[in-house]
């Protein structure tokens, strides 16, 4: 059975209150795993754990970052204790743990909370796989959480240990800023990865299309969809953002967010262009198809309109008249023989002049 990436099962969430703490998403028996990272601008440290044992130490000096990093969503009870430690609105939890959620930000007052897509493309299987990233972002922390265990910010992790990173001296909110460009900057790798597979089936449409190649079109063109729904939002999120009043953003960050923002304005673009070389690939497809059926009727018409002659002579030389002059010839059998060759290739020469075969 096919994997459902656009639409995942709510039913289980009808009827219970508001807040309540249901992960929507697929089941998986991956360890529950806990990154906090604390830095500044002179030191940088790091430690894991598997269970909320105690809350993460938010220090009260506004230059000491804290990034906690947050691989599964499965255990509700460990997200139930996130929420207690930094005074998380059930609502907050709820939609963490709701994976169908459409990208968007909310504002708490003391924390901003921001709800976007990461994408990555499986290559043998040629889908794209979603994963929901949630981001909480306070005075001086930040708290991201996503599905699986793939460490999709380990590459942040290391630009923190560089003591002369930018990072290393800026607030929560670059932080912030930075996973946010990541999981944008990957959607142009989703779209150079899809523009090859698109550039292929042009090729393949144009020359040799097979039923396997309406299934691809289809395929792509739901992958344009979930893109689609992935990076309108998108969009919204980092207007509000840049445009945000909230004192958790400060001045310097908004000039980044701005060039975010064309990132994503240019990814639409890619997007709604894909969409219409598919939606044309799929008019391509059905054309080919048709001028295939047409090129074959074309052949059997003109085979059948050969032998209606052959078949008209056949048939009056076939009839068990006693006297047919024909019949008593010894020469008669070749000559309608030769009568016949001589037709057919007079047809065929006809059919030539008339561009009707062996022309381009």
């Amino acid at each position: 059975m096919a994997k459902r990436i656009l639409v995942k099962k709510r039913s289980q969430k009808v009827g219970l209150p508001p807040g309540a703490l249901v992960y929507i998403g697929e089941k998986t028996d991956k360890e529950f795993e806990i990154t906090t990272v604390t830095y500044n601008e002179q030191e940088c440290s790091e430690t894991t754990n598997k269970l909320f044992k105690k809350c993460p130490f938010i220090s009260k000096d506004s230059s000491t970052i804290t990034w906690v990093n947050i691989n599964g969503l499965h255990n509700t009870r460990n997200l139930e204790e996130l929420g207690k430690c930094f005074h998380l609105h059930p609502l907050v939890l709820e939609d963490i743990l709701n994976t169908e959620q459409r990208p968007k930000l909310d504002d708490h007052g003391d924390y901003l909370f921001i709800v976007l897509k990461m994408l990555h493309f499986q290559e043998m299987q040629r889908e794209i796989a979603a994963e929901q990233i949630s981001l909480i972002l306070g005075n001086n922390y930040l708290i991201s959480l996503h599905e699986n265990d793939q460490d999709v910010f380990e590459v942040i992790r290391k630009r923190l240990e560089d003591g002369k990173s930018r990072m290393r001296r800026s607030g929560a909110d670059y932080l912030a800023y930075t996973l946010l460009d990541l999981i944008v900057d990957n959607y142009f790798v989703i779209l150079e990865d899809l523009g090859e597979v698109i550039e292929d089936l042009e090729t393949e449409v144009v020359s040799t299309p097979t039923p396997a190649t309406l299934s691809q079109i289809h395929r792509l063109k739901r992958h344009m969809i979930m893109l689609r729904k992935s990076v309108w939002p998108l969009r919204e999120v980092i207007s509000r953002l840049e445009r945000s009043e909230s004192i958790l953003i400060k001045d310097p960050t908004i000039l980044y967010l701005k060039d975010v923002y064309d990132h994503v304005i240019q990814i639409i673009d890619n997007i709604e262009t894909y969409r219409d070389i598919l939606s044309g690939m799929l008019d391509i497809y059905l054309s080919s198809i048709s001028n295939r059926l047409n090129e074959v009727m074309k052949v059997l018409t003109i085979i059948a309109t050969i032998f209606i002659p052959l078949t008209f002579i056949a048939g009056v030389y076939g009839m068990n008249f006693k006297y047919m002059p024909e019949l008593e010839w010894s020469w008669g059998y070749f000559a309608v023989l030769l009568v016949m060759v001589l037709l057919s290739l007079c047809m065929v020469f006809y059919f030539r002049n008339k561009g009707w075969i062996g022309r381009k």
